[in-house]
This record gives structure tokens, C-alpha cells and sequence, in this order.
């Protein structure tokens, strides 16, 4: 088995499409050596913790540039064909409660299907996913303890260990998200077409 450490952030679209490609590839090649291990990296760890209105973060970030902010990703999409649901999306959350949740579901080995759960309530279902009740939800869904979870996330726990992961993850040269480490020692970046993760299984399968 190969590991592929995967830096992500469920409110970074283009990790919505990375990741949709990913799952086709591995559909598609259902016998791929790869084990997911996905790592915290806020893009926006600054945001209050009960996060912000979209358009304002929009305006806030891109100024005069706000209102075409979303075309490259949605042209992206389209050429993809994954759905996005931006009309929907109103609040730009802090995430740091949500890499909390990625950490235990990785105690559990389910963190895979909740980065699904939160990259679909976000991007799909326009969902508040800095919110305790839609993580609480999540986690239910998955199979996770939803009482421990909620619990949990009324405390501190682990967020020290979620911000020094972070830290480590900059010290090692991540600087944008979506970022795929192969075997710890190939570098992949952005949202890559499903063909070349199934070239990618194909060379390793040939080897």
C-alpha cells in the first residue's frame, strides 16, 4: 500500500474538484494501492470563529474583483462536470472546528467519508459547516459517536494539535491547497484530472 497525504480545506472549491476527480480515478481503478490520510490547512484561520457573511469575505479579499472572483473555479467545474451550488452558500466559516472532526474521524479510519460529508454540505447543500449542529450531523452520518463529537467540540480538545499540524505542514513548503504527497516523496498539486491519478495507478501497477 502507498500512502497520499492529502492537504486540504473543505471550504477550498478547488479541493471540492480535486477530490471529485480523485474518486473517479479510484472508481475507476478499484484495485489502486493508495491509503488517504487527509491534513489540516485553514486557508482562512484568521476568520472569527463564528466565521462571516460570503460577500463580505468576498469584497474583503478581492475588493473591486469580488463579483468575478468565482468564475475560473466555476469554469473549472462546468469543464469537470461537478455541480457547484455557489447561489446557496452565504457564510464563509472558520474551519478549525471542521479539521477538528477530520482528526477524530481519522481516529475512527472514517475520515475520508466526512471530508466527503463536508465538502458536499458546503459546496452542494450551501450548509454552515463552522456550525456545531451540521458537524455533529456529519459525524452521525458516518457512524461517529454524534455525543462524543458534540462534546468534544464544546471544549479546546485537540486544537493545539490541529494548529501544529498546520504549522509542520507550512515548515515543509505547503503553501496552497489542494496538495497531494505520494509515498512521502512526490508532490501533486491542485485539482488534477481524474486521467492522470489513473496514470498515475497504472505506472505504479506497471512497477
Amino acid at each position: 500500500m502507498i500512502a497520499l497525504d492529502i492537504f486540504a480545506d473543505p471550504v477550498c472549491p478547488w479541493c471540492y474538484l480535486a477530490k471529485a476527480q480523485l474518486d473517479r480515478a479510484l472508481e475507476a481503478r478499484s484495485a489502486h494501492p493508495f491509503v488517504l490520510s487527509w491534513h489540516p490547512f485553514q486557508l482562512n484561520p484568521t476568520l472569527p470563529p463564528e466565521g462571516m457573511d460570503c460577500g463580505a469575505w468576498l469584497r474583503a479579499r478581492f475588493g473591486a474583483q469580488a463579483d468575478q472572483a468565482d468564475l475560473p473555479v466555476l469554469e473549472a467545474a462546468r469543464a469537470a462536470g461537478v455541480a457547484l451550488n455557489l447561489p446557496i452558500i452565504t457564510r464563509m466559516p472558520n474551519t478549525l472546528n471542521a479539521h477538528r472532526l477530520l482528526h477524530w474521524a481519522g481516529i475512527e479510519g472514517a475520515q475520508t467519508p466526512v471530508m466527503s460529508a463536508l465538502l458536499r454540505a458546503y459546496w452542494r447543500d450551501g450548509r454552515d459547516i463552522g456550525q456545531t449542529e451540521v458537524l455533529v450531523q456529519i459525524a452521525a452520518d458516518a457512524g461517529l459517536d454524534a455525543a462524543m463529537i458534540r462534546r468534544l467540540l464544546a471544549t479546546e480538545a485537540d486544537t493545539d494539535t490541529i494548529r501544529l499540524r498546520e504549522t509542520h505542514a507550512r515548515e515543509r513548503g505547503i503553501v496552497s491547497v489542494p496538495t497531494f504527497i505520494l509515498d512521502n516523496t512526490h508532490v501533486i498539486t491542485g485539482a488534477q484530472p481524474a486521467r492522470l491519478w489513473m496514470q498515475i495507478i497504472d505506472e505504479i501497477a506497471a512497477a
